[in-house]
């Protein structure tokens, strides 16, 4: 994981790096402002948005699997573009875009249908009536 860490942070100031050559230092520091400002922006919008989807599907008695992750991609992306850098905004954007979510969203519950075992879970229980009396079982 720091080896992750370490390669995204000298990525990151590559990145940072080429585009001030090309545009100047306060181009850049401008363009990163105007990133984080336009990204919180759009990931209030979306989150708004994940939200009424949430409460709209919940309401109709359906499982909200999809809002769910679709919110949580939303905080993710929020997250990310809150983080200074051009690849990290660029990876918050595509979590913010509702069509590339949405792709994203696929492939995340792919994977994680993938690794969930698939095994059957049965609970032995017992269905008491509330109008008989109920006494403690003691087993010993």
């Amino acid at each position: 994981m720091a080896v992750v860490l370490l390669l995204y942070i000298v990525a990151e100031v590559a990145a940072v790096w080429a585009v001030s050559s090309l545009i100047g230092f306060l181009g850049t520091l401008g363009l990163l402002v105007v990133g984080a400002f336009l990204g919180s922006w759009l990931a209030r919008r979306e989150g708004a948005r994940a939200a009424q989807a949430f409460l709209a599907t919940a309401r109709s008695g359906r499982s909200p699997h999809a809002e769910i992750t679709d919110g949580m991609l939303v905080a993710f992306g929020g997250l990310l573009i809150m983080i200074p850098g051009f690849l990290s905004d660029l990876a918050g954007l595509a979590l913010l875009l509702p069509p590339t979510r949405g792709i994203v969203r696929r492939g995340w519950l792919k994977r994680a249908e993938r690794r969930m075992p698939n095994r059957l879970i049965v609970v032995d229980s017992e269905v008491v009536d509330k109008d008989t009396p109920h006494r403690p079982i003691i087993e010993g």
